[in-house]
């Protein structure tokens, strides 16, 4: 049995705060090395994703999928119903995980220059890291795993702190689909 990526992740959280206080980071070389190895990190996160890009825009994958996605959490929409193609779908998430990636840069970005803050420094070098390898579009574009199972899109939002709040999980069965589609939000193709 695996542990989750959720445990694993608060294993390494603990684990590198406690050596984050045994690291003298007032020594300029070891600020500049955790910074650097912060910079090669993302450095590599950056070229996973364009890496993926580029394999998305190469297959093309025009097969159109049908999804029910649900209403934002305490609005009294309806739940919309979508019409893509994978091709779309995973330029989509692609496009949500480099906007993620550059929000954590951003904030860390705040958390090092403007409130001097060094071991989140340490940790956000690994951790990100590390989720980029367990997504769904890097197990399905770079390790080539078949997209059926758990890999079957539309995929299930990551579970997290914040996943009570979206509102539900897509739904990709037909009576959703079909009630979605009559509700009369939704039903556009997207592209």
């Amino acid at each position: 049995m695996a542990l989750s990526p959720q445990i694993t992740n608060l294993v390494i959280i603990l684990f590198f705060m406690q050596a984050s206080k045994k690291i003298p980071f007032e020594d300029p070389m070891v600020l500049n090395g955790v910074r650097a190895l912060y910079v090669v990190s993302n450095l590599i996160i950056a070229g996973i994703y364009l890496y993926i890009q580029q394999q998305i825009n190469r297959k093309r994958d025009m097969t159109v999928i049908k999804y029910v996605e649900p209403a934002p959490m305490g609005s009294a929409e309806e739940p919309k119903a979508v019409t893509t193609t994978v091709h779309a779908y995973d330029l989509q998430q692609l496009r949500a995980l480099f906007k993620s990636q550059l929000m954590g840069v951003g904030m860390m970005g705040v958390m090092h220059l403007y409130f001097k803050y060094t071991n989140p420094l340490l940790i956000q070098s690994i951790i990100p890291l590390k989720g980029a390898f367990e997504g769904n579009l890097v197990k399905v574009h770079l390790f080539g795993q078949p997209a059926v199972g758990e890999l079957k899109r539309p995929w299930k939002a990551a579970a997290g702190l914040m996943s009570g709040l979206s509102g539900g999980d897509i739904k990709t069965d037909k009576k959703s689909i079909e009630t979605a589609e009559r509700s009369g939000r939704g039903g556009a193709k997207e592209e």
